[in-house]
């Protein structure tokens, strides 16, 4: 899949279109998708960056959904753990998934100038790391790739000759 979060695209659909699928595998799933964790998944949607607890704690408070640490970090332990939000280690940010609902392994690259994440798939049985692991007998059972960068909007254009 190309990366998602550079590109322009309908950001409004965008937004619609994940909140829809992540209520419907919460139906289907019988998981609670309650009004603070919804709002907590549209603030990380409304950017394409990684937002810390504290950001999104700041949104909700400004919305009256909720002014204590513990009301943020519950709604992103609840969509982290059912792979609707990524932790984005390297910045210890959250991130809306691109695939929500979808069993895959996520690659982000960051722009280090703008801080806006693009989230891409990756294959664990491809490449280098899976050739080490299988070399040692190491099984992969988790793996977070996080590159960072410029992204195409903060690198300076080359010039033409």
């Amino acid at each position: 899949m190309d990366p998602i979060g550079f590109a322009h695209h309908d950001h409004d659909s965008c937004i619609k279109d994940t909140v829809t699928t992540v209520d419907a595998h919460c139906i289907s799933a019988g998981l609670q998708f309650t009004p603070v964790r919804k709002r907590v998944l549209e603030i990380l949607l409304e950017e394409h960056r990684a937002l810390g607890a504290y950001e999104v704690l700041d949104r909700l408070r400004e919305e009256g959904l909720g002014s204590q640490p513990p009301v943020a970090y519950r709604a992103l332990d609840f969509l982290t753990k059912h792979g609707f939000v990524h932790k984005i280690e390297r910045l210890n940010a959250f991130i809306a998934c691109a695939h929500p609902a979808e069993e895959h392994t996520p690659a982000f690259l960051i722009c280090r100038v703008c801080s806006s994440v693009a989230e891409a798939e990756t294959d664990l049985t491809q490449g280098r790391i899976a050739r080490i692991a299988d070399s040692t007998g190491f099984q992969i059972e988790r793996a977070i790739l996080e590159a960072e960068g410029l992204c195409p909007n903060c690198r300076p254009e080359t010039a033409s000759a």
